[in-house]
This record gives structure tokens, C-alpha cells and sequence, in this order.
């Protein structure tokens, strides 16, 4: 099946998400606002919420993606107790956000491949420094090859089977449905 040829709703990916992992993490996905969040569990509410922008998918997989990546005392933090500074960050801010996205962008590309979606590295500051996008893409790129060689975030690799599934493509990523087109103006990751 081609990537033109499948839909991307986000209410699958809630609904997959929340089959997944809401018995055995206490954790929903939900259609947010503005600003994706993470909120943990607390007197207001029950369980642990990952809060997406918009209902767009690509923002979903993406806050799942960091999800994957938190540990067990992280997920009881609003945001997982990481930094964040929005749009319009400057050189070193920006570099600084670049570190800590390599790792949940290359699991959000692994996640792009099992459900067939092509993938788009956000260096996600549009108003500030632009910084050298190529060597961030290179770096999620290599982060995502360390990954398929030996093995994705436990939680990352149940969602891949699951969109996998899903989407009736092969839950066996393999390091060729990840690479990159160079221009001269951008580089860009494609899946094969």
C-alpha cells in the first residue's frame, strides 16, 4: 500500500494509543488546543494525559514520541520536567532544543514509517535562529539507524507494531525505509 493511498485521522491514533496503553499505563491520547501537554494523573483527573495541538496527526506522534522516551519518574511531571521555549528561540536555545529533540523525532519517523506517512524533521522555530537544519537531520537520522540496530524505547516498539498493524504495512523496520533526498536549498526524510 503507497502512503497516497492511506488516511491519517487522528481519532485512529487516539484510539490505538488508548488500546495500547491506557490499562497498563493509565495514559490517554488527547485532542488538544494550542500547545500539545503532558499532564500527569492528579486530583482532577484520574489518569495521565498526552495532550496533542489541534487534532493534527503529526503533532499526536510526536507527543507520543516523547512519551516513549520518559521514565517512570519523568511521566509523574507536567511535561516530563523538560525545558521548553517556543518559537523564536535563539542560537544557543535553539541548539539546546535541537539536542533534545534528535531522539524523540527519530522515534516520531519510525512511527511515520509504520503507519505509511511521510516524515518531515521540524527544527520548529520558524521566528528565531535558523540553524544548520542538515546536521540535525543527519543526527535524527543516525539516531533512528542506532535505534533499528538495537532496538527502539519498549513503549516505541509497541506502537510501532500497533500502527504497523493498523496500517498494514511490516512491523520490521529496516534501515532503507530511512533516507534522505539533499537538495541545495533543504534535505528532506523520505520513506522508500
Amino acid at each position: 500500500m503507497s502512503s497516497h493511498q492511506v488516511s491519517h485521522h487522528y481519532q485512529d491514533l487516539i484510539e490505538l494509543f488508548n488500546r495500547t496503553f491506557f490499562q497498563s499505563y493509565n495514559t490517554k491520547l488527547i485532542k488538544g488546543g494550542d500547545e500539545p501537554i503532558y499532564i500527569p494523573a492528579s486530583d482532577k483527573c484520574d489518569y495521565h494525559q498526552i495532550i496533542f495541538a489541534h487534532g493534527y496527526f503529526a503533532s499526536a506522534l510526536h507527543e507520543i514520541a516523547h512519551w516513549c522516551l520518559a521514565g517512570e519518574k519523568r511521566r509523574l511531571l507536567e511535561d516530563f520536567g523538560y525545558w521548553y521555549m517556543p518559537d523564536g528561540r535563539n542560537e544557543v536555545q535553539q541548539k539546546k532544543f535541537e539536542q533534545v529533540e534528535i531522539a524523540p523525532q527519530a522515534i516520531e519517523w519510525a512511527f511515520n514509517v509504520a503507519c505509511q506517512k511521510k516524515f518531515n524533521v521540524s527544527s520548529d522555530n520558524l521566528n528565531g535562529f535558523q540553524a544548520d537544519t542538515q546536521s540535525f537531520k543527519a543526527s535524527v537520522h543516525q539516531q533512528v539507524l542506532s535505534y533499528l540496530a538495537k532496538g527502539f524505547p519498549e513503549r516505541a516498539q509497541q506502537f510501532i507494531h500497533a500502527l504497523a498493524n493498523f496500517y498494514q504495512s511490516s512491523p520490521e523496520l529496516m534501515p532503507e525505509q530511512f533516507t534522505f533526498t539533499q537538495t541545495t536549498k533543504e534535505l528532506s526524510c523520505e520513506q522508500v
